[in-house]
């Protein structure tokens, strides 16, 4: 049986912009998404520490070493410029791997958005 498993996780990033005229998504540092092993398009879980609120999208590459966290499109009402957010894959494996699995775990700076500390 396959089960949903937490892939990555990227903890505590200070959320830079917000785009309601755009399609969709969050814009994430490309270094970001690397370190937690995010690619490009990939589905991703936003939770925003300020006001609970937890939502689905994609992400796709920002500037690498700019350290951005852009809400874009709707997303963009729920998310402020400065709120701090946890951004979360998932993936799919098999229930007896599930023993040895280890997601990453990315702690970034969230006043700079830069890494500091990778598990």
């Amino acid at each position: 049986m396959l089960i949903h498993v937490l892939k990555s996780k990227i903890h505590g990033l200070r959320v830079t912009q917000a785009e309601i005229d755009y399609i969709g998504s969050i814009t994430l540092d490309e270094e970001l998404m690397e370190a937690a092993g995010i690619i490009e398009n990939e589905q991703v879980h936003v939770l925003n520490k300020n006001n609970g609120e937890r939502l689905i999208t994609y992400a796709i590459k920002g500037k690498r070493g700019s350290g951005i966290v852009c809400m874009n499109g709707p997303a963009a009402l729920k998310v402020r410029p400065g709120d701090i957010v946890l951004v979360l894959a998932y993936g799919l494996i098999d229930e007896k791997e599930s023993a040895s699995h280890r997601p990453k775990l990315i702690f970034p700076n969230p006043e700079t958005n830069r890494l500091e500390n990778i598990e």
